[in-house]
């Protein structure tokens, strides 16, 4: 479903729910930068005739620019795949940094007529964003405004100063071995993260120290280890009330809260509501 913001400006949203893959074109000219944002399965773009492919995986983020060149889109997207794609004309993305290009190495002059392709992690607080945006009900009469607002904060997001792919300031992230490791510690967090690990634990399970892993998951992710923990199991529990499947004490029990109190109070704190004001606000 594309939603025209305002003219040069839209948002394609995509949630594969069949069986096969989806195939998704859009032409699009040299005068277009696009933003791909791939919250759940994967999604494989094709372009220059197939001459290259890369693959936006799940959680994961894509950036691409070419003022020299249009860049139509052409991607299979898997089963099971919620794909949000961000369309502006050049001449738009410049109007909204032009006081900040300096921060964006991509707008400065000397970069202006060149190609720009970056693939980076898509953090707990972009997922939030893209989830509200992907679920969004909106009357027809507010949707251009509603999505205008969640794209700027998810534009806001994805360019933050203090993100986590600065790689250049951090020598230590330099070493792919030691970046894959704490790619692992995220795995593993995640996975149990009604039980987690103390940083001792997973720092002697992915075999970096602990100063080490504490330094480098802030570089890579812009969070402490259990800051981004909490963020992700605040997202899960608002997907589970938005199923309307479950009530606020079974998502609690199952994101690993003994108390229910503790879990609306970490919600609140999160979305400044609480689960049960949500729930009812998602089934009215």
């Amino acid at each position: 479903m594309e939603t025209t913001i305002e003219n040069g400006f839209y948002v394609i949203r995509h949630q594969n729910e069949a069986t096969e893959d989806l195939q998704v074109t859009r032409p699009l000219s040299q005068e277009y930068i696009q933003f791909h944002f791939c919250l759940k399965g994967k999604a494989v773009f094709s372009y220059n005739s197939n001459a290259y492919q890369f693959t936006v995986n799940e959680s994961q983020t894509m950036l691409l620019c070419n003022p020299q060149k249009g860049l139509p889109i052409d991607a299979l997207l898997s089963p099971g795949t919620w794909m949000l794609s961000l369309i502006l004309s050049i001449k738009k993305f410049h109007s909204l940094f032009s006081s900040d290009a300096d921060h964006i190495h991509f707008l400065s002059p000397e970069n202006v007529a060149k190609k720009f392709y970056e693939n980076k992690p898509l953090t707990p607080a972009m997922a939030v964003v893209l989830s509200q945006m992907l679920q969004a009900k909106v009357h027809d009469s507010i949707r251009a405004l509603y999505f205008k607002g969640k794209v700027y904060e998810l534009l806001s997001l994805f360019f933050n100063k203090g993100g986590d792919e600065d790689v250049e300031s951090c020598p230590f992230l330099v070493d792919e071995a030691q970046v894959g490791k704490i790619h692992l510690a995220k795995k593993i967090i995640l996975e149990r993260m009604t039980a987690p690990p103390s940083l001792t634990d997973l720092s002697a399970e992915i075999g970096l120290n602990t100063k080490k892993l504490k330094e480098g998951f802030k570089q890579l992710y812009g969070q402490t280890v259990f800051s981004y923990l909490l963020d992700h199991k605040m997202e899960e529990a608002r997907r589970m009330l938005d199923s309307q499947q479950y009530n606020v004490n079974e998502v609690g029990l199952k994101l690993g809260y003994s108390t229910s109190s503790h879990f609306i109070a970490a919600f609140k704190k999160k979305f400044g509501t609480t689960p049960k004001k949500y729930l009812m606000s998602v089934s009215s």
